[in-house]
């Protein structure tokens, strides 16, 4: 596990951080585009170095296609290391006090951004950007359960060609993000669901910082 911190050269008082677990890099791109996008002052943390379909599925299921590998179901352990090792190390080095704690992720990462919710009173804000909320059975294990956080908002967001896949269990995505943003309203979050041009592999790094940044100033 790589982890890089991202932080303004100044800040007075407690500022905000944010989680966001990265396919690859060091979430340069991301802390880049926040800034060009004027977002308030906070600390970006980017997770890396990831087993992408163990560490951040929460149970196992197969593969999406018979190239790719099937998801292993690792994502409590590697939630249980954020919550014993990094968050403590990252946090305790700040020079600040922390106003709130937010996690963000795209992809499988936005899935694992939303369902850390159930497990873990840790997050106050998500951000799950072209969330792959289309994992089975996901909606469902969420409905049936109550919300381990008390989030203030969340943000939701998806490309508006995302769900025209002949993938068949891909899909689903639109249908399954709505679904969410009807969960979390009736659970009393501030939800929005913004949808953005393009598919999936549209401009991930721009989407991205847009979540954040809506979770900066919401």
């Amino acid at each position: 596990m790589d982890v890089s911190v991202w932080k303004p050269e100044r800040a007075e008082g407690p500022l905000p951080v944010v989680y966001l677990n990265v396919f690859q890099g060091d979430g340069a791109p991301v802390w880049e585009a926040c800034q060009e996008a004027g977002c308030p002052p906070f600390a970006l943390v980017a997770v890396g170095g990831l087993d992408w379909n163990r560490d951040l599925s929460p149970w196992g299921c197969e593969a999406t296609t018979r190239s790719n590998e099937p998801f292993a179901g690792g994502a409590r352990e590697h939630l249980e290391k954020l919550l014993s090792e990094v968050i403590p190390q990252v946090e305790d080095g700040l020079p600040w006090p922390v106003a709130w704690r937010g996690i963000a992720g795209y992809s499988l990462a936005g899935l694992f951004a939303l369902w850390s919710l159930w497990e873990t009173p840790a997050f106050s804000r998500v951000a799950s950007v072209s969330g792959s909320l289309w994992f089975p059975g996901l909606l469902d294990w969420c409905t049936g359960r109550p919300l381990a956080a008390s989030p203030d908002v969340a943000y939701l967001s998806l490309g508006k060609k995302e769900h025209k896949t002949p993938n068949r269990m891909m899909r689903g995505v639109l249908d399954a993000t709505r679904g969410f943003e009807a969960l979390l309203r009736e659970r009393g979050v501030e939800t929005t669901l913004e949808l953005n041009p393009g598919n999936h592999f549209c401009e991930p790094d721009a989407r991205t910082a847009r979540g954040i940044a809506w979770l900066l100033r919401a």
